[in-house]
């Protein structure tokens, strides 16, 4: 009852949707999202400034950190 509160795992189409962190070469910001495998249109879901914000991405959507790829 007084637990700590579970966020629930979102899901995402595995065959159009790509797990993707964009980064700026500039800025150095760093964004996660999926890119859209038949557009090429990158979707940008979470600003990523911190470790922690990435590990709640990946846990958010249960993805493992192998499948992500970095675009610039």
């Amino acid at each position: 009852m007084f637990g700590k509160k579970q966020m629930p795992t979102k899901t995402y189409d595995k065959e159009i949707k790509k797990p993707a962190i964009r980064c700026s070469i500039c800025t150095g910001e760093r964004v996660a999202g999926f890119i859209n495998r038949n557009t090429g249109k990158f979707e940008e879901i979470w600003l990523l400034q911190s470790e922690k914000d990435l590990d709640g991405f990946l846990k958010t959507y249960g993805i493992k950190k192998e499948e992500m790829s970095e675009i610039y």
